[in-house]
């Protein structure tokens, strides 16, 4: 049953980070799973779209159809990991009333092993944390990043943080760095 009810859900990435929506096809689904299963394998700096092109026998003109660069790609699937984990966040604490409960079921879900998500077929969540273990510091370890935030290519993070931050302040009101404690609390899930 549960399943059938995500099946339906769509993970929202901002639009700006791709030329083409890659959910709207499956040449798009394609060249994420590929994108991904490569990322883990050789990292990030050795993975071209000249070599996901051959690996899904599509020119690489095609892939630049979706991503501007693979920057952007990066950007894309270290953004659809954390919106994933706000949705898992979101549904897992909605009918919770104990702020100190939601709390505590809040940061089990970030810092539980991440396990492969049936909704999502095309995207394998597991490699997808280990690429943004790996890889999603160079996503805003740039010369570009103060423009890059501006148009809000960090936002699903920050909307993450700020979920957190307003548990913790649910939790106690007094406590003077839920920002920070919200920030690390993300990024030792790492």
């Amino acid at each position: 049953v549960m399943d059938e009810i995500f099946h339906g859900v769509k993970i929202s990435i901002n639009d700006k980070l791709y030329v083409k929506d890659p959910e709207s096809s499956e040449l798009g689904k394609k060249i994420v799973e590929q994108s991904i299963l490569m990322i883990n394998d050789m990292g990030c700096e050795s993975f071209t779209f000249k070599k996901l092109g051959l690996k899904i026998g599509s020119n690489e003109s095609s892939i630049y159809r979706y991503f501007e660069n693979k920057h952007k790609l990066l950007l894309y699937l270290t953004s659809w990991y954390w919106s994933w984990m706000e949705y898992q966040l979101v549904f897992a604490t909605n009918n919770i009333q104990d702020a100190s409960d939601k709390l505590h079921r809040a940061i089990e879900i970030i810092t539980r092993e991440t396990k492969e998500d049936s909704s999502f077929s095309h995207i394998n969540e597991v490699l997808l944390n280990k690429i943004v273990i790996n890889e999603y510091s160079k996503s805003y370890l740039t010369k570009e990043v103060d423009e890059e935030n501006k148009e809000g290519y960090f936002l699903i993070y920050k909307r993450l943080v700020g979920r957190l931050k307003e548990m913790i302040k649910d939790v106690n009101l007094e406590y003077r760095y839920p920002s920070s404690l919200a920030s690390t609390i993300l990024g030792s899930a790492l």
